[in-house]
């Protein structure tokens, strides 16, 4: 049996500590080894909690199940991890120290498969594995991240066009994973407020950022979901304290609305996350006149943005937006006068592009415009994600591109980072995909004039106006 041990002193908060190393998803984040990490159960993490984690260790790849066997919050935490090689039993303990959470590791290993009669051979190596995961991990806790950039290689397939494409898929996701900084935020107290939460990349938000102790309030349409949508966050997370509001936001009236109770509540925002959406096939009004395309995809954000403007600005930390859009705003330029599609033109997909291209470019006149609020805008887009919308609007893609579609998890982490890390408000006015500012331009033919940027809000408030007055 070979017996590793390590001991690390990080200049956190020990409950942050150990929520963080006890969620052993982040075990990719830190560990030498460890390459994908995900959770195998549902609810909180705690005790019978288990993981599935894969190791590269030399040429070969390893599959280990873990699982919590002991959890003793704030204090301790063991985990058994199996794999058809090996055993390991892990015990990290956490104590406070001169202002100083200390992180003693312990990893206890059985070989099976005859292996154990090379422990001596694999002594070494396994010790300096355990030395460098323990690095790491000081380093995710420990080390200050710097602002978010685009790698070089990023940059190259950007402006090959095609390779920056390929980067919507499940590979691209993976590819970032492997160079990605880890994040050990944690939100506890902050209000975040994010719209069409009940499925897809709206729902896997809220359940990360539940996880993270951030205060939701979330904004869906049905009502009849919204139970549903409770019992899935309580099973996931725990957590029975997360608001629910109900309003139809294609409709300006429920977006006024749903702004009046917030408002009323007086309770600030910390993060607003504009993520409602939808891709309508057919030509449709909403009841107030305006093609529903745009009321949802675009008056409906900025209408509602602006009104929560007064519980968004001013912080002493600075609060955040978040626009989510998608890849296919960058086949289209943006044109104020044909935002707005009728028949026989109209296209729901086109429609849907160009609304999300408003949109970019509208979170780039915000960030500029509340700068001095103390108002970060940035927005991103979720590559091709596998969500009920795609499923049921854009069937045809999904049965060519269904073995290549992220799945709603791996299409919100840009999300949830947005929201959580430290580096990520250090940047405003940006387009990110997989955690990096990208090009909203793929193509020069797409870039839109000064004109039509100084004409999109008057624009969009002028539609927004008509609706009020229908």
């Amino acid at each position: 049996m070979i017996k590793l041990h390590e001991e690390i002193a990080v200049q956190r908060s020990i409950e942050d500590c150990f929520r963080y190393v006890s969620d052993f998803r982040t075990v990719s984040e830190w560990d030498a080894t460890a390459r994908t990490s995900s959770k195998s159960t549902q609810g909180p993490i705690g005790l019978g909690t288990r993981f599935i984690v894969h190791c590269a260790v030399g040429p070969t790849k390893v599959r280990l199940e873990y699982e919590i066997v002991d959890y003793c919050p704030w204090a301790s935490v063991v985990l058994v991890g199996k794999s058809r090689f090996f055993e390991v039993r892990d015990v990290i303990t956490f104590t406070e120290k001169e202002a100083k959470t200390h992180i003693s590791y312990t990893a206890d290993f059985k070989y099976h498969l005859g292996l154990g009669s090379f422990e001596n051979r694999l002594e070494y190596g396994m010790r300096d594995m355990g030395r460098k995961s323990l690095e790491g991990l000081k380093k995710a806790l420990d080390t200050p991240s710097s602002p978010p950039t685009l790698s070089k290689c990023t940059a190259r397939a950007d402006r090959w066009v095609a390779p920056g494409v390929a980067m919507f898929s499940k590979w691209g996701y993976r590819r970032s994973v492997a160079q990605r900084k880890p994040d050990s935020t944690f939100l506890d107290g902050q209000h975040i407020v994010i719209t069409g939460a009940n499925s897809g990349l709206g729902l896997a938000t809220s359940i990360a950022l539940a996880e993270s102790g951030a205060d939701l309030t979330l904004i869906i349409r049905n009502p009849k979901k919204r139970e549903e949508l409770l019992t899935t966050l309580k099973s996931e997370t725990g957590r029975s304290d997360i608001t629910v509001e109900i309003a139809d936001l294609s409709l300006m009236a429920d977006v006024r609305a749903v702004s009046t109770r917030l408002l009323a509540k007086g309770k600030p925002i910390d993060v607003l996350i504009n993520n409602a959406g939808a891709l309508f096939n057919n030509y449709a009004l909403t009841s107030e006149g305006l093609e529903q395309s745009f009321a949802l995809l675009l008056a409906s954000p900025t209408l509602l943005t602006q009104t929560l403007l007064p519980l968004l600005k001013d912080h002493t930390t600075p609060s955040r937006v978040i626009n989510v859009v998608s890849g296919g705003m960058y086949t289209e330029k943006l044109v104020c006068q044909r935002l707005i599609m009728a028949p026989p033109e109209y296209q729901g997909a086109q429609a849907y592009a160009r609304a999300k291209r408003a949109l970019t470019v509208l979170g780039e006149l915000w960030a500029e415009q509340w700068r001095e609020n103390n108002i970060i805008v940035n927005t991103m887009h979720p590559g091709w994600a596998d969500t009920p919308g795609v499923a049921s609007a854009l069937p045809t893609f999904r049965s060519i591109t269904k073995r290549i579609l992220r799945t709603s998890e791996e299409g919100a982490d840009t999300i949830i980072w947005l929201a959580r890390a430290k580096e990520a408000g250090d940047v405003s006015g940006k387009l990110f995909l997989d955690r990096e500012p990208r090009t909203p331009y793929l193509l020069a033919r797409t870039k839109e004039s000064a004109a039509q940027r100084d004409q999109l809000e008057d624009y969009i408030d002028a539609q927004i106006d008509s609706a009020s007055e229908a």
